[in-house]
């Protein structure tokens, strides 16, 4: 954390949008859970938010890791959140999907404070952020993963997805992963023997349906940690049910994105996110 520690001291807050950091959306387990929220200084009615989910395989990681991308975002005319979670091995699967929906629940129950329209949400995340992140776009309304972390009266459904290089069938994580056989278990209780049936429920790819929330997918051909049939598997599956899902293949990059890459997958985040939340208030 020190690193990250570092790098949220550096930041630089851009005139025009205003930063907090450590709001506390909800509390499990004495856990305290908090935000940092950015957004335009000057708007002048509701403006379309999205959620950050930080990646670091479901066992650690930082929100403020995504302290940059939500400045950016504010910059562009949203009111943006990265969140942190319950992470593993203390807190199993389904906790942090509880957590991430409790805090759409949170934006949608503040969204008169802070000028959020509750009609448009969208997540993005990385990694295992990003399977959080799809794991809101197919599961609204699935009452057995919303948990009871406040504000219940709000729905936890998102209007769109940025799935960067999440996983999406986890009990085939195994085959091409550098670190799934580590990882998965501290998450889901046992490996896929021995708790096979968390493995298929905590897979994004076995709730979709046809009112799954419209995807795009940002993957690397040459993911060590997740593979990049990853991200086919759930385009095809999006596919079949009618649902609008875009597959951006960075041909060569690995997990995390660097240089024209990175550049290049936040071009087509941005995008994605005018076209799903800006046009759909107009």
């Amino acid at each position: 954390v020190s690193r990250v520690a570092a790098t949220a001291a550096e930041l630089v807050v851009p005139d025009g949008v205003t930063f907090e950091r450590g709001i506390e959306y909800a509390n499990p387990d004495d856990q305290h859970l908090q935000l940092n929220l950015a957004r335009p200084k000057n708007a002048s009615g509701p403006m379309p938010a999205v959620l950050c989910i930080h990646g670091g395989g479901f066992r650690g990681g930082h929100r403020d890791g995504n302290n940059g991308l939500c400045l950016h975002l504010a910059q562009r005319g949203f009111v943006a959140a990265t969140v942190s979670y319950r992470l593993a091995p203390k807190f199993q699967f389904p906790a942090a999907v509880f957590d991430v929906k409790a805090a759409v629940r949170w934006l949608r129950a503040n969204a008169a404070k802070y000028q959020i329209d509750p009609a448009r949400i969208g997540v993005t995340g990385d990694s295992a952020g990003g399977h959080l992140a799809q794991f809101l776009g197919v599961t609204a309304g699935v009452k057995q993963f919303e948990g009871d972390g406040g504000n219940g009266e709000n729905s936890s459904s998102v209007a769109c997805v940025v799935n960067r290089y999440g996983p999406s069938n986890l009990l085939k994580s195994y085959d091409a992963s550098v670190d799934a056989a580590e990882v998965l278990p501290l998450f889901l209780g046992g490996n896929r023997e021995t708790a096979r049936q968390r493995h298929v429920e905590a897979s994004p790819l076995n709730w979709v349906t046809p009112a799954a929330a419209p995807t795009l997918l940002l993957h690397g051909t040459e993911d060590k940690y997740v593979a990049y049939e990853q991200a086919v598997w759930m385009r095809d599956r999006l596919q079949a049910c009618g649902v609008e899902v875009e597959l951006l293949t960075l041909t060569g990059a690995g997990h995390g994105f660097k240089g024209a890459d990175a550049e290049k997958a936040e071009q087509a985040l941005m995008a994605f996110f005018d076209k799903h939340l800006k046009s759909a208030g107009k």
